[in-house]
């Protein structure tokens, strides 16, 4: 039986906030440069389109890169083609490095056994004629296209977004740049740069790839924390047992914990368990954040974003934000970017249960939200605390 690590939740908090390059000191160059060590480290970055202060990407790098600018990711996608879009957990700015264990996915959409083969079977005529276009003119965006009808049952689009999005999940096209937000695809082959592998793992190695990602980027990790990492197949439970029997992983104990959990042995070797200082601001889709029950069981914070729930069963606010400070979550704070006014709106502020607040937290927030009003174009906080 492999031999066991013993870490105290509060090592395994540390740990868990190093891996996600939350500790203050994770050695990333500044620039372009760093926000793509940045990517590389955590396996992804999820995209999203709420708006209210800057947008979940950009903010989610930031938190970790204090000189990051939105033109970095932009950079990376479209001039050094160092990240690509593709589907993660969610959508996601993905390492270029990566893409070959992306290939599966791509090449066995879609399951016909599945609702995606009615999408396809619908939309097959015009699926070639958007391709077609792209490939005689170059990149070109939904609104390109022609054609106001919806289609209810995948968001309300219209035909040729969803054209688009099949052959884009399909891996024929790829996001070639984005404009204002808006996606601009071009052909596959036309996107990739030259010596990208493209080579299709086989299923173990691709497995094992991911496995691998999960548990650098989580420190310590369950077979469901890992299987949620960036969606793949369930079988990571098989080959986490693998990389234990190999020596490459090692079963680990929290103490309070009632949680099968692994680690990397790498990792656990170059722990530094020093304690950590500072306060972050995290966007509601932070890596850290994004697996609900995962921070529930290591950081004991329940968190639900409440901005798709109707306004009458909101008691956070719209845009809440969590609040971390050192080594645990303290609060959440619901903020809005006033953009014309140039002000950073504190709407709300609220504290976890035995919290001390003392003047040393309300500086480090108060300095926080100074810091993200500047991010967001704001020259003023307004509110609490």
């Amino acid at each position: 039986m492999a031999k066991h690590a013993n870490l105290s939740q509060s090592q395994a908090r540390r740990l868990a906030l190093k891996c996600q390059l939350l500790d203050g000191d994770a050695g990333l160059p500044p620039g372009r440069e760093g926000a793509l060590r940045c990517v590389e480290r955590l396996g992804y970055v999820q995209i999203d389109t709420v708006n209210v202060i800057e947008r979940a990407h950009h903010h989610t790098l930031w938190t970790r890169l204090p000189d990051y600018r939105p033109e970095y990711i932009d950079s990376l996608l479209a001039e050094d083609r160092k990240v690509f879009e593709y589907w993660g957990h969610a959508m996601c700015y993905l390492p270029m490095a990566d893409f070959r264990f992306y290939l599966g996915k791509m090449r066995t959409f879609p399951d016909w056994s599945s609702w995606q083969a009615p999408f396809v079977k619908k939309h097959a005529k015009l699926m070639e004629e958007v391709y077609a276009r792209i490939r005689a003119e170059g990149p070109l965006a939904a609104k390109d296209f022609g054609g106001t009808a919806m289609s209810k049952g995948w968001w309300e689009w219209k035909p040729a977004k969803i054209a688009l999005d099949l052959l884009f999940t399909q891996g024929r096209l790829m996001v070639d740049r984005r404009e204002k937000f808006q996606r601009f695809y071009d052909l596959t082959e036309r996107v990739l740069p030259d010596g990208v592998d493209t080579t299709l793992p086989d299923e173990d190695e691709r497995e094992l790839f991911f496995t691998r990602r999960a548990l650098a980027a989580h420190g310590v990790a369950t077979p469901d924390d890992i299987r949620l990492h960036l969606r793949r197949s369930p079988k990571k439970r098989k080959l986490v047992d693998r990389l234990v029997e190999e020596g490459e992983a090692v079963p680990v104990r929290v103490e309070g914990l009632d949680a099968e959990l692994f680690a990397l042995q790498d990792v656990l070797d170059k722990f530094d368990d020093t304690p950590l200082e500072g306060l972050h601001l995290l966007s509601p889709f932070d890596n850290l954040v994004i697996q609900r029950d995962r921070l529930k069981r290591l950081f004991g914070f329940d968190y639900a974003l409440e901005c798709y729930k109707s306004p009458a069963r909101r008691t956070k606010g719209y845009f809440a934000l969590p609040i971390l400070f050192r080594e645990g979550f303290v609060g959440r704070v619901d903020l809005k970017a006033d953009r014309k006014a140039k002000k950073l709106l504190v709407q709300g502020l609220w504290w976890e249960d035995g919290v001390r607040v003392g003047e040393e937290l309300k500086r480090a927030l108060r300095g926080k939200l100074e810091e993200l009003a500047a991010f967001n174009g704001c020259g003023e906080v307004v509110g609490p605390p």
